[in-house]
């Protein structure tokens, strides 16, 4: 465990971080799972069953036009998303054959989220995706997403067909996660309105659409291979049998979006943003993860101009992180029909809601720098899968002209690494235990296996107004490596200031993956050239480039430093005066006038110190 006030020194040897051992070195032992492994409760492949979904072009002729007074861009909206672009999504694509090579039928758990249409229509197997077509490069779709049935019939709010729907699911959902959804047959749309205007389809009106739950049906993940022990532990269940008690809290956590806001402020009483997010959601308050991804505008829901005008349409344009996925899948679609215009509009939405997920605060305490990122999200800063994701503060110092004279957790554009060691990276890394490596022959510690991973090693991501550790450790979702206090959802980091630095530039960064995470993709992959194909186009992409999330610059006031004697700089005279300081461990700082000399504030002068004022020396 750490101080999660921790202190950074310009002093730090610079480093590449955990070792992750390189794929090449060893291949993997599949784990012989089988489907009934990763069987989630709520619909089930049936191509027999099931109406053909229909392509989100059809949408289009409807749900896209100008009007003089509401444009509706619906459509575009979903286009530019990445929902529209989950089962293109190279990253995926890559991430899904290590998953199928490290346990078998591991895929199923992940293309039924990422191609629903595809998964339910009995395209799934073989589970790496190439039996997918491409209507199933859909993604997320209109089709699917508008039938969706809440898995708990509600009397005032659920379609009475629904009831009906429900009663022939063998195994219901127990709640939201893993993709366990339940689909109408039919074509039968639902939403939330109840338009007066008839539609060219069947629909119903349904107030599931105004949940979280919608939401909370993809965004919480686990891998139910694994049984949570008494310890806190995961051990593998029996294989080839579904998961003994099918509580998704009781599997390993892969992501916890949902579970992180459920457990938040935003769900318990809503959160006024003053405006930060939720478009025109009246008072400013959000609540779901509908009111920050889908925020409200004034619109009609389809091109008949009879259609009610509404203020409260929801935009579909889905933002989240990931502004940089989307160029990949421009290149290897190109007759896809994907408007660039669209993914350019996607691509700025995700840009927007990461520089307002959060608020940075930067003061001077002496000769040390304190900043404080606010998480302004309901959820973990930052969410979802872990792997290769990441955030971290870049502290860039210069001196009296301007010129800069020291740069904390630099990132290198060119070959895509980032200096860790002198720096704060959020993120979450997963790992396996001695149990999986001897399963498996992976390495024990940190891995890109996540089918396998059974550890978390690290989880120092922010967590959300309303946090407590009991329900976070409840849900599987504990800070890992670090502390964080009931109510928090903040993170202080002192960093040592340079004796010349006048003035102080501090960015936090977001990246949604590292050059660690594409190069195990391409190495790991003995399957097919997957791997190589991401590899190539994060290289021709910009190596998904970060995106600044917000920025401060501040001027310093002037500081002693170790100048004992205040001749402009720290020199053999200084170090006289601070041998007569020393005062050891607990000794206090005497005589007065040596507080100058104690760099780590513990309220003594000793050996840590003079290491800190050898460093602060002239040449």
């Amino acid at each position: 465990m750490v101080r999660k006030r921790a202190i950074y020194f310009a002093v730090c040897i610079a480093a590449t971080g955990g070792l992750v051992m390189s794929a090449a070195n060893y291949l993997p032992t599949q784990v012989p799972t089988t489907l009934i492994d990763f069987f989630q409760p709520g619909s089930q492949p049936n191509g027999d069953l099931y109406e053909e979904f229909v392509s989100s072009n059809n949408c289009m002729a409807c749900h896209e036009i100008a009007f003089d007074d509401a444009d509706l861009f619906i459509y575009s909206s979903w286009q530019g998303s990445m929902m529209a672009q989950a089962a293109r999504d190279p990253l995926f694509m890559a991430s899904l054959v290590i998953a199928n090579q490290d346990a078998d039928f591991a895929g199923d758990l992940c293309i039924r989220c990422h191609s629903p249409g595809g998964w339910i229509s009995g395209r799934s197997e073989p589970t790496d995706g190439s039996a997918l077509t491409a209507v199933d490069r859909d993604g997320v779709s209109c089709s699917v997403c508008h039938r969706m049935v809440d898995p708990v019939f509600n009397p005032v709010t659920s379609p009475p067909v629904d009831e009906e729907i429900l009663a022939g699911i063998d195994a219901l959902p127990l709640s939201p996660g893993g993709g366990s959804y339940v689909l109408d047959s039919l074509d039968r749309r639902r939403g939330p309105y109840n338009d007066p205007v008839p539609p060219g389809h069947l629909w119903n009106q349904a107030g599931f659409f105004n949940t979280s739950e919608l939401c909370g049906t993809c965004h919480d993940v686990s891998n139910p291979v694994f049984l949570r022990q008494p310890d806190g532990t995961y051990a593998v269940t029996p294989l080839d049998e579904p998961h003994p008690t099918g509580n998704k809290h009781d599997m390993f956590p892969v992501e916890r979006t949902f579970s992180e806001w459920l457990h938040s402020e935003f769900a318990k009483t809503g959160v006024d943003m003053g405006g930060r997010f939720g478009g025109t959601i009246p008072g400013g308050v959000v609540s779901t993860c509908e009111d920050c991804h889908m925020p409200a505008l004034t619109g009609r829901g389809c091109v008949d101009p009879a259609a009610a005008l509404r203020d409260d349409l929801a935009a579909h344009e889905f933002a989240g992180g990931n502004a940089w996925v989307q160029d990949m899948v421009l290149n290897l679609y190109p007759n896809d029909n994907i408007n660039p215009d669209n993914i350019e509009a996607g691509q700025a939405a995700a840009v927007s809601m990461l520089q307002r997920a959060s608020t940075l605060e930067v003061t001077q305490a002496g000769h040390f720098l304190d900043v404080r990122i606010i998480n302004e999200t309901g959820h973990k800063l930052p969410s979802g899968y872990p792997e290769g994701r990441r955030m971290w503060l870049n502290v860039r110092q210069f001196d009296a002209g301007g010129k800069l004279i020291g740069e904390l957790g630099y990132y290198n554009p060119l070959s895509a690494e980032l200096t860790v060691a002198d720096t704060k990276v959020y993120e979450a890394q997963l790992g396996v235990d001695q149990a999986i490596s001897d399963a498996t022959g992976i390495p024990v510690g940190e891995s890109f296996h996540f089918a396998v991973n059974n550890v978390v090693l690290k989880d120092n991501r922010i967590p959300p107004r309303g946090f407590t550790n009991a329900a976070y450790q409840a849900i599987g979702a504990s800070p890992v490596a670090v502390v964080y206090a009931d109510g928090e959802y903040w993170d202080d980091t002192r960093f040592r200031l340079l004796p010349a630095a006048t003035s102080v530039a501090v960015s936090l960064l977001y990246q949604t993956t590292s050059k660690e995470y594409v190069t195990f993709l391409r190495d790991a992959n003995n399957t097919n050239d997957a791997g190589d194909v991401l590899f190539a186009q994060w290289e021709l992409t910009g190596k998904s480039p970060p995106v600044r999330m917000v920025d401060e610059v501040s001027a310093l006031a002037p500081r002693a430093d170790g100048d004992f004697d205040a001749d402009g700089d720290v020199d053999l005279f200084d170090f006289s005066a601070f041998l007569d300081c020393v005062s050891g461990p607990g000794g206090g700082v005497s005589p007065p006038g040596c507080a100058v000399f104690d760099f780590d504030e513990d309220d003594d002068v000793d050996l840590g110190d003079a290491g800190l004022l050898q460093f602060l020396t002239a040449p």
